[in-house]
Order: C-alpha cells, then structure tokens, then sequence
C-alpha cells in the first residue's frame, strides 16, 4: 500500500520490449534500502523491483553497475500494465513519480493508495494562482461518480484533493513543494496521467448494489 506522498522523480534509463510485456529500468537517489521483491509505485503503477543496483557493484542480487552511474532498479509490466497505463510509451530520459510502499509503523501523511491504475486522463489546463497551480483533468467515461468535491485521488502516484468537479473534468490545487517535487512541473495541455480513483467510494458502491 501507498500514501501518495511521493518521495521524488527518477528517470528512465531502458525500456525493453519483451514477448510479453516491458521492462524498464529507472535511476533514482538515496533508495538505497531497496531490495527484490519489493513493491514501488512508478507514476502510481504498483510494480515489483526485480533487482536493484548501485554504480560501481559486480551486478547479481541486489547490486549491480550502470553505465549512467548512480543508483537505479528494473522492474517488468505485464502486457495488461502496459495497455492500461501510459508506461509503454515512455522513453529513456523521462521523469518519473516514485513512493516505495508504506511501512507498517510509518506516518500516514496522504490517504489509501493502492497503486491498481483505473485509467488514463489527460491535462486540459494548467494555471498559475499566485504561488500555486490550478490544474484541470478529464473525467474518462464511467469514472465520474468515483469523484466528488474536497475529495481524494491519485494523479500518477500522488495523492491530491478535488478543488472542483465539472461535467467531463475535474481541478486540484498544487502547492509549490508537490509542483517542484513531482513531474507534475513538466506536465503540458494534452499529456497523460496516470488516474486512481479512492477505494473507498469503490468500496461504498459494491454495498449499495448489494454484492458485499
């Protein structure tokens, strides 16, 4: 599980193309407590690290070179992950969103994140308010009721409130810290983002039609 405090960018390194599915693998710093097996959401996808590695190691469990330098780690999306995501089209050199999972003892600073994508908007607006940003998303087909006014969602990987609903489209307000820290900063009119709606209203709506 995630909060959507997302702990900073990395940058792809790869991205290869296997017979099913992809592999990247992203540069990150000061991750250095990562390990194979563990869960990490890249632009609020949940993967799994398969190996992790550091410049300077011999490669195998856990540490490995790179000819970029620095530290980094692989992680694989299943054909399924990248037909539901925007993954599959993103290219060495580009940002990522990056949170390793919450600790069972760690503060929780943002609300339920599962990392389970349930589509993919895309930018309609970006604002400037003074020191804050005034963004604008779309509302994909079949996802409106899952959004309401003051309420939670996940714009790759980061956990944000909802400022405004319209018909087809939705605003949140960025303060600096999340402009400067996330990829929210390179983000343009048209680009996709990652959308996960709060489990909770997923979870209210399945009483209500009485399938609990």
């Amino acid at each position: 599980m995630f909060t959507g405090i997302v702990e900073g960018t990395g940058t792809v390194r790869e991205q290869t193309e296997t017979d099913d599915g992809l592999r990247l693998r992203i540069g990150v710093d000061g991750f250095d407590d990562l390990g194979h097996g563990q869960s990490i959401s890249v632009s609020g996808v949940c993967l799994t690290v398969e190996e992790y590695g550091v410049d300077g190691g011999a490669g195998g469990a856990g540490h490995g070179g790179d000819a970029d330098g620095g530290e980094w780690f692989d992680v694989f999306l299943a054909s399924e992950t990248v037909a539901k995501t925007y993954l599959g089209d993103v290219r060495e050199g580009d940002a990522v969103n990056v949170e390793r999972a919450m600790p069972a003892d760690g503060r929780f600073d943002g609300h339920v994140v599962q990392g389970h994508v349930d589509t993919v908007a895309e930018v309609r607006g970006i604002e400037r308010v003074g020191e804050d940003w005034r963004f604008t998303f779309s509302i994909p087909e079949g996802h409106g009721d899952y959004l309401v006014d003051k309420g939670s969602v996940t714009l790759d990987g980061i956990s944000l409130t909802v400022a405004e609903k319209r018909e087809g489209e939705f605003d949140v307000a960025i303060i600096p810290t999340t402009y400067d820290l996330t990829t929210l900063s390179a983000k343009s009119v048209g680009d996709p983002v990652h959308l996960e709606v709060d489990v909770i209203a997923k979870y209210v709506e399945n009483m209500l039609e009485g399938d609990a």
